[in-house]
């Protein structure tokens, strides 16, 4: 029977070369444990929110008003819609076509920006501030919190447009796509969460 090696000229047997395990990238590790941490943080921020809830007898709190709704919901579907043009750009750039991606990110952006800035003029409409009672304090740090998420979520893509713009991203070298990408979806997914617990949820409990 032969055997499936070869042996070399003194009579040793080579070593063969493993195959190559395509894996995930070191960066792309370390958003990931980022990631994990900020969620336990927005999950104990909703436990709370409902813990809060379950304990008072009426809610929101002081006759304070309910959430704004229809805009907000509208903006909702923008954010989350964002991650669309992600995935478009992330599939680009596995085949190299680098004009796309740069449109993909440009619109991406954009719905964030749009988002963004709805919250923050949301805010100043709000009647009420985060130290009147524990609804205000719990919603506008939740909110809030998310807010800087959107606004790092911009200046990371910006930045790795400024990459893809200099030539530096190609379909070979696209980490900083992907590690935005992660990241951003995460964004997209926590405000899910924060949109039907904090935005919906009182309207349907009236």
């Amino acid at each position: 029977m032969m055997s499936d090696s070869t042996s070399t000229m003194d009579g040793t047997l080579p070593v063969r070369a493993l195959p190559r395990v395509q894996g995930y990238s070191t960066a792309w590790w370390g958003v990931a444990t980022v990631i994990a941490t900020e969620a336990m943080i927005f999950i104990g921020l909703l436990a709370t929110y409902f813990f809060l809830r379950a304990a008072s007898k009426e809610w929101p709190l002081g006759g304070i008003e309910l959430p704004e709704l229809t805009q907000t919901s509208i903006y909702s579907v923008v954010l989350i819609g964002s991650s669309i043009p992600v995935i478009w750009g992330e599939r680009a750039i596995e085949r190299n076509d680098v004009t796309t991606l740069k449109l993909a990110l440009a619109l991406a952006w954009v719905m964030g920006a749009a988002f963004l800035y709805h919250t923050i003029e949301d805010f100043r409409s709000l009647h009420f501030g985060w130290r009147d009672n524990a609804y205000g304090s719990i919603f506008y740090v939740t909110i809030g919190l998310h807010g800087l998420h959107v606004l790092a979520g911009l200046l990371i893509s910006a930045v790795v447009q400024l990459k893809v713009w200099l030539g530096r991203v190609s379909g070979e070298r696209h980490v900083s796509v992907d590690v935005f990408a992660l990241y951003w979806h995460f964004v997209d997914a926590v405000w899910v969460f924060v949109f039907l617990s904090l935005i919906l949820s009182p309207h349907l409990g009236k």
